[in-house]
């Protein structure tokens, strides 16, 4: 099938392109569900578990989406940070203050 692209516009170049990623994107999605099926049933004949072949939650994801413990805690309010991500506005002031993280620890 030869398309005669010089004799294209811009719009119908456009629509063009658009529709053959599209096209490239479900031919994607296509393969991978054979290969999926197809493991799927090799597993199956095979006579054992997708979680003892893969482990866990069938390989997705793994630990992520996880609650991480507290390991601060404001002692005026309660407040807690697991330490992780940027500093709660409460523990940046007490720092700023003079105070040292050690005197907010947990535990």
């Amino acid at each position: 099938m030869a398309i005669d692209l010089k004799g294209l516009n811009h719009n119908q170049l456009s629509d063009l392109i658009a529709r053959a990623k599209a096209r490239q994107e479900e031919l994607a999605k296509d393969r991978v569900s054979k290969l999926r099926d197809k493991i799927n049933a090799l597993i199956k004949a095979e006579g054992v578990a997708l979680e003892q072949v893969f482990g866990g939650r069938g390989g997705r994801g793994g630990k992520r989406g996880g609650k991480v413990k507290p390991k601060f805690r404001n002692p005026s309010t309660g407040e807690t940070w697991t330490g992780r991500g940027k500093r709660p506005r409460w523990f940046a002031a007490a720092l700023a203050a003079g105070k040292k993280e050690k005197d907010f620890l947990i535990g």
